[in-house]
């Protein structure tokens, strides 16, 4: 099997090689990650040539229009989607939202919508307003110790008056990797729609959005190594019947139906660096191998989740070893992601701040999952430490991590 180059992965990524940076271990990748170079250098150049309003018929405009067009195209292509059921927005809690007004005109006094409390908020909130519409929301709850997302717990929430399920495709704080495809399926064949937040996903491989099933998911480009915005992939014949929510005259343009807001042009164009970043870690791991960009996406992400993996391991070995603290979420690297959170006598704050005195660049708080800390009887006010690594992360760097947490709790 062939193993991720870091050497190579990490000269992609300009952040390694910034002097203010240096002899620092990031692990709040979960909040955000570092920027590849193919996405900065395109927004430069977008910045410095392109910087007019696309699609007009001069030079400037038309490059401007066909670099937004090829991101889209692209991504949709590596993921397994039709380039217009992608859409560009401000955040994914920006579009979670503007789907949720969608859903509010469509539904009736009386339908139900599911939502969890393992979710970050911005595929909960949204969705929990519409019952000053007259729409029932149930919670689907996580298991109070484990913090695991049960499907037959789902399953005893569903009736004939179930119209919708959002959850995630795993938590920002307990990691476990849900099974999306599974519980897609099996909605879709009741006739409820499945809304996905891979924002705590995505970071760790672009899915394939064919063979998961889910009407819509939703991540964000600034954490999988792009800049700061939210991409949605909405399944047609949901997203031509759920009511326009853009300009009245772009209702026939299905990426422009849930984009009211006119989108951010540079940045999009710069999206297309992302897919840049992935065809060339194929190009390199899997030299003179010419392949569909859906089976280059899925290679290059099993290379990710297979470094990713091994490096979990032994931290959450370390950390479940240990009396003083309490591991959120499974102790198998397998099922989760590398977005490890640990509850401990002090506030998650205070244990981030004393990490960054020793170069480790961590998180501490309820990272706006709430519910989540609540279900699992932590206090949100007092928070937790979050480490999260992506696959860019070295094992030198979560030594590093133990080493520190060794010395200063």
């Amino acid at each position: 099997m062939r193993q991720l180059d870091l050497d190579f992965v990490r000269d992609q990524f300009p952040a390694f090689a910034e002097p203010s940076l240096q002899d620092q271990a990031f692990f709040e990748n979960a909040g955000g990650s570092y920027t590849c170079k193919p996405v900065i250098d395109r927004l430069m150049r977008y910045y410095h040539q392109r910087k007019v309003q696309p699609y007009a018929p001069y030079a400037a405009s038309e490059l401007a229009g066909a670099e937004m067009d090829e991101a889209r195209a692209r991504l949709a292509a590596m993921m397994g989607v039709d380039g217009d059921e992608l859409s560009f927005g401000p955040s994914t809690t920006a579009n979670t939202y503007v789907l949720a007004q969608a859903f509010g005109e469509w539904l009736q006094p009386g339908d139900a919508i599911i939502v969890t409390d393992q979710d970050h908020e911005a595929n909960s909130g949204p969705w929990r307003r519409l019952a000053a519409r007259g729409i029932e929301i149930r919670e689907w709850t996580i298991d109070p110790l484990t913090g695991h997302l049960d499907p037959e717990s789902l399953w005893a929430l569903v009736d004939d008056k179930v119209r919708l399920v959002c959850f995630p495709h795993c938590s920002n704080l307990v990691g476990e990797i849900n099974p999306v495809a599974g519980i897609c399926a099996r909605l879709r064949v009741q006739g409820i729609y499945s809304c996905v937040d891979g924002v705590s996903y995505a970071p760790h491989g672009l899915p394939d959005l064919g063979a998961l099933g889910a009407d819509i998911y939703l991540f964000s480009a600034y954490k999988t190594y792009g800049p700061h915005q939210g991409i949605m992939a909405i399944r047609r014949a949901l997203g031509e019947m759920l009511p326009n929510q853009g300009h009245y005259f772009n209702a026939d343009v299905l990426y422009k139906r849930f984009t009211p807001a006119g989108p951010d042009h540079a940045q999009i164009a710069a999206c297309a660096g992302m897919a840049d970043y992935v065809d060339a870690l194929h190009q390199h791991h899997f030299p003179g191998v010419e392949t569909e960009p859906k089976t280059r996406n899925a290679q290059v992400h099993d290379l990710m989740r297979a470094h990713e993996t091994a490096l979990l391991q032994p931290l959450l070995d370390y950390l479940s070893g240990r009396n003083d603290l309490r591991l959120l979420g499974p102790s198998d690297a397998t099922g989760r992601a590398p977005t490890v959170a640990v509850s401990h006598a002090r506030p998650g704050h205070d244990l981030a701040t004393e990490l960054a005195a020793h170069g480790i660049m961590a998180g501490g708080g309820s990272f706006y999952a709430n519910r989540a800390l609540q279900g699992q009887g932590v206090d949100p006010a007092h928070g937790v430490l979050r480490l999260s690594f992506v696959h860019y992360t070295s094992a030198q760097e979560l030594d590093r991590v133990i080493s520190v947490l060794d010395r200063v709790w």
